[in-house]
């Protein structure tokens, strides 16, 4: 089972049900919809949720939509955001990275 690594104060929001879509860049696992994965925290690496993709799309930062941003946190600024994603994957992220938008349900 394919496994995705949330930071704990996300995994809460998913758990509360405020969260149901993961933007993914560099996506080296090949997800694709209608795969079941295992959701595990990243300080940790426990397990805290089975779900299922149910939508994806691949887009650029700068092509968000507001559909893309349903269920998904939100950020103070577009700075903000680029450094989050910089620091998640220790590359810089900016208007023109690709970006996997992926809709789950908890199963």
């Amino acid at each position: 089972m394919k496994t995705l690594k949330f930071r704990e104060n996300l995994s809460k929001l998913i758990l509360k049900g405020d969260k149901d879509t993961t933007w993914r860049l560099f996506d080296d696992k090949d997800l694709t919809e209608g795969d079941e994965v295992s959701f595990v925290v990243k300080e940790t690496l426990k397990e805290f949720a089975k779900a299922k993709i149910i939508g994806m799309r691949e887009t650029t930062f700068g092509e968000l939509t507001e559909e893309d941003w349903d269920g998904h946190e939100k950020f103070e600024s577009e700075e903000e955001m680029y450094k989050i994603y910089s620091g998640y994957y220790n590359k810089e992220v900016n208007k023109n990275s690709l970006v996997k938008i992926i809709k789950f349900k908890l199963i």
